[in-house]
């Protein structure tokens, strides 16, 4: 085992075994290196991708924290990495949602207060009014789910649906339907959630949110499947740039 693996593996071992619980600040990197009889080069290192997972908080000048450990912190990079995925992949990321937003909406409807219902109610109309508009929509789109999945209040699984919702994929499906004459078809699904979520409807929320995602898929789908779409078009245009020796693009 790598020195900094073997480092990374005992300040998460103390953070497990409660000696260094959420808010605690680490002792100076000498005296931890001693403890944990390690080099200080190789504890450094292991605070450096501790800080970078959100287990570690480096204060400049003040010292190295344990973070709150909140799935909010700990799940970021789940958001980062979903933007970095490529075409089938998204499909399994797709998959994954389907699994888990369906149920957290039927939770959803059995909790959500009130005031989150009337939100959700000015969210619709604010979509309504923008249904030609793709950029607005992504933000209202997205704002009605987190107001929808935080409502379960599972911080755990509202951070994982966050990062799984990715904004690169709303930005493609929703470009799809609006360049296909087809925004209202998922509007009319958001209403379809409202409305089950506002009768207390718990199945009925379950099922409409299955049914919005599977549109969602469905529009992904066809976007991956004609290299000659528009939307596909737009995104080709605006991937990096390949090297020499990565793959021609699909015409």
């Amino acid at each position: 085992m790598a020195l900094t693996d073997e480092a990374i593996a005992k300040i998460r071992s103390m953070i497990q075994s409660g000696e260094l619980p959420p808010g605690t600040r680490l002792p100076p990197e000498p005296q931890l290196a001693v403890e944990m009889g390690l080099s200080r080069s190789g504890v450094r290192e292991a605070v450096k991708v501790l800080e970078s997972a959100r287990v570690l908080d480096v204060r400049r000048g003040d010292g190295t924290y344990v973070t709150s450990l909140a799935p909010r912190l700990l799940l970021e990079g789940v958001g980062v990495a979903v933007e970095l995925l490529q075409d089938d992949t998204l499909l399994e990321v797709m998959e994954v949602r389907r699994l888990l937003e369906p149920l957290a909406t039927g939770l959803a409807a059995v909790r959500m207060p009130e005031r989150d219902l009337d939100e959700l109610a000015k969210i619709l109309d604010d979509m309504r009014a923008a249904q030609d508009d793709a950029e607005l929509l992504i933000q209202y789109d997205t704002a009605f789910h987190r107001t929808v999945v935080a409502a379960t209040g599972n911080e755990t699984l509202a951070s994982l649906l966050e990062g799984l919702s990715s904004r690169t994929v709303r930005a493609r499906v929703w470009r799809g339907l609006i360049e296909g004459n087809a925004a209202h078809i998922t509007l009319a699904e958001h209403e379809g959630i409202y409305q089950a979520l506002r009768s207390r409807d718990q199945l009925l929320a379950q099922a409409s949110a299955m049914v919005h995602i599977n549109t969602s898929e469905a529009w992904l789908r066809t976007i991956l499947s004609n290299p000659a779409s528009p939307e596909r078009e737009r995104h080709d245009a605006t991937s990096d740039v390949p090297s020499d020796n990565a793959p021609a693009p699909r015409v």
